[in-house]
């Protein structure tokens, strides 16, 4: 078995234990062969569960996805959160947003990072803009190549660190009827090319620590009500003055609808569909201020802090730590124990520590 990571392992050997529960149960039986038989077709139900010819379960959704994806390396894209900068493109592609504030001018704006796997499939992504030094923190976790358009100074010495890659500015111009910062945008084949003609890894490299989540079977997923400190959770009310950013419950598709500036968020290049997330982490984080013009970091490198983690209409609180900006942050609950994601994309805000006890979980 390829890659028999611990966290591999324990998603396998969980299934395992529910198919042993379960042949247990057809022991009971008075027919020998009614039991054998059983055993045989929940066998096969298990090896349907976990091999898929031609496909593996993404590390960053446990989704299935093609094989050939296997050990490539995913992009982090940057995406300008301004209103003017709406409607998006291409965010629904992502597996994981981060959202976090740009700056704490212009009403703590939040710019949006998008970490995408599957980039062969982009046909138009952003509109896309600058990044920050937060963002130079948290892509290497991943190993991702950071896409970008510039940014201030501060984020200099991140981008000499030798696991840092990043393609900055040079992407396609749309006309959009907006201004000329709003309109540029990654188009089909402009990551493969331009990681190409970089000379970067296309696949995982030297930097890359391994599997960041740690994620139940898909076909028993996470129960939060069962942790003794958790509580109904289906609204998410951001303390984000400038967009209001929003997460609503929805029980049907077992997802978070994601809304700001106050109407649902739609991404136009997958048929206007509105941005949804089975699991919401949320992250408080100290903040440190560069200069007068609202330039910024969280303090998030050798720090710990508090946070939620929302699915199922269910939250429980949470704590963190991240060490080494190549590090994966870690996400614990109050027992000391990793979560266990549920399959699906996942939403991570960084939230000043300021402004935390805004939030609202309801």
């Amino acid at each position: 078995m390829k890659n028999l990571t611990r966290r591999n392992f324990l998603r396998i050997s969980g299934a395992g234990l529910g198919v042993f529960g379960l042949i247990g149960l057809t022991g009971c039986s008075s027919s020998s062969e009614e039991a054998q038989v059983t055993t045989v077709d929940l066998t096969e139900v298990l090896q349907e569960e976990e091999t898929r010819e031609g496909m593996y379960r993404s590390e960053l959704t446990n989704k299935w996805i093609d094989e050939s994806l296997q050990n490539q390396r995913p992009v982090a894209i940057m995406v300008d959160n301004e209103s003017t900068a709406l409607d998006h493109y291409g965010v629904n592609q992502a597996d994981i947003v981060y959202e976090m504030m740009n700056s704490t001018a212009n009403g703590e704006i939040t710019r949006l990072m998008c970490i995408v796997k599957d980039y062969a499939n982009i046909t138009q992504f952003g509109s896309i803009r600058s990044t920050r030094p937060t963002n130079l923190m948290i892509a290497p976790e991943y190993n991702a190549i950071l896409i970008h358009d510039g940014g201030p100074y501060y984020i200099d010495a991140f981008l000499a660190n030798a696991w840092v890659d990043n393609l900055s500015g040079g992407f396609s111009r749309i006309s959009n009827g907006k201004s000329y910062e709003f309109t540029e945008y990654v188009t089909t084949g402009e990551v493969e090319s331009r990681v190409a003609s970089a000379g970067y890894d296309v696949e995982y490299n030297e930097y890359y620590q391994g599997e960041h989540f740690q994620f139940a079977n898909a076909s028993n997923p996470v129960d939060l009500t069962e942790d003794d400190n958790s509580f109904a959770c289906t609204l998410v009310d951001l303390p984000f003055p400038h967009n209001k950013s929003q997460l609503d419950y929805d029980e049907d598709t077992n997802t978070y609808l994601y809304s700001e500036y106050g109407k649902a968020h739609i991404d136009l290049a997958n048929d206007s569909e509105q941005t949804s997330f089975t699991n919401v982490i949320l992250q408080c984080a100290s903040v440190t201020q560069y200069d007068e013009n609202g330039y910024m970091q969280f303090n998030i490198l050798d720090e710990t802090g508090e946070g939620y983690f929302i699915t199922g209409g269910t939250a429980i609180p949470i704590t963190w730590y991240k060490g080494h900006d190549m590090y994966p942050t870690e996400f614990y609950d109050m027992d000391g124990n990793d979560i266990t994601l549920n399959t699906g994309k996942t939403y991570i805000a960084l939230v000043d520590e300021d402004r935390w006890d805004e939030l609202v979980l309801d």
